[in-house]
């Protein structure tokens, strides 16, 4: 079996990716349980922490990712026509990337 037609990293990746915003997720929760900010600022505050800012950006990226691969694969294995295929492959894509950019804009420079 060859590494590139299996679909081995695909798979792997949607499962590391899940895994991760499962506990990102579990995490954020308690912490809005147990000492949520008072205030948007406080809010933004603990958001602009280096360590809770990259966690966020990772969270984003996995969940993008995520995002592709299952709507990837529903596109190729139900879609058959290549054409429209492309098309569908290109929007979905093109619409990830934006979402991405938006992500980075408001977690690099926050939302006035």
């Amino acid at each position: 079996m060859m590494w590139r037609a299996s679909g081995f990293r695909a798979w792997l990746l949607q499962r590391v990716s899940a895994v991760y915003m499962a506990v990102y997720i579990l995490l954020f929760m308690l912490h809005l349980a147990f000492d949520a900010p008072d205030s948007y600022q406080e809010w933004r505050a603990w958001m602009m922490l280096p360590f809770i800012a990259v966690a966020s950006f990772v969270f984003f990226a996995m969940l993008l990712t995520h995002a592709w691969i299952g709507l990837r694969d529903v596109i190729i294995d139900y879609v058959h026509p290549v054409g429209i295929r492309f098309v569908l492959l290109a929007l979905v894509a093109g619409g990830l990337l934006m979402l991405g950019v938006w992500v980075l804009r408001i977690l690099l420079m926050g939302v006035s």
